[in-house]
C-alpha cells in the first residue's frame, strides 16, 4: 500500500492531449509504506489528499506548497527511514519546481 513518488518529464508537441508523453526521470519508492503512513496521519492539506490506492499528479505550480508540507513533516519525523524518504521527496519536488516541463506523480498501489 505504498505511495511511490515519481518525477516525470512531460512532452506534448502541439496542442492535442493525445500526443502527450511522460518519461520517468527519477523515483522515490515507498517499499515499506513510510510515505503512505506519513500521509495517513498528516493534517496538512496536500499530504492528506494522497490516496494510497490512487494517483495524485502535482504540477510545478503546486511545488511550493508540497515542499513546505514535506519540510514540516521532516521537522517532526521520528525515524531515520522517515527523514531519509522525506529528504528524497524534497529533492524531487525542488527539481520539479525548477523544471517547468515536469510533474510529480504520487502513485498508490
Amino acid at each position: 500500500m505504498g505511495v511511490d513518488v515519481v518525477l516525470k518529464q512531460v512532452s506534448q508537441p502541439g496542442t492535442s492531449s493525445k500526443r502527450r508523453q511522460l518519461t520517468q526521470v527519477d523515483v522515490a519508492p515507498d517499499g515499506n509504506d513510510v510515505f503512505a503512513g506519513i500521509c495517513a496521519r498528516s493534517k496538512l492539506p496536500m499530504l492528506s489528499r494522497v490516496d494510497p490506492y490512487g494517483d495524485l499528479i502535482l504540477t510545478t505550480a503546486e511545488m511550493p506548497q508540497f515542499i513546505a508540507e514535506v519540510n514540516e513533516e521532516l521537522g517532526i519525523a521520528s525515524t531515520g527511514p522517515e527523514r531519509e524518504l522525506l529528504a528524497g521527496l524534497r529533492r524531487l519536488a525542488e527539481r520539479c519546481a525548477a523544471e517547468t516541463s515536469t510533474e510529480l506523480h504520487l502513485e498508490g498501489d
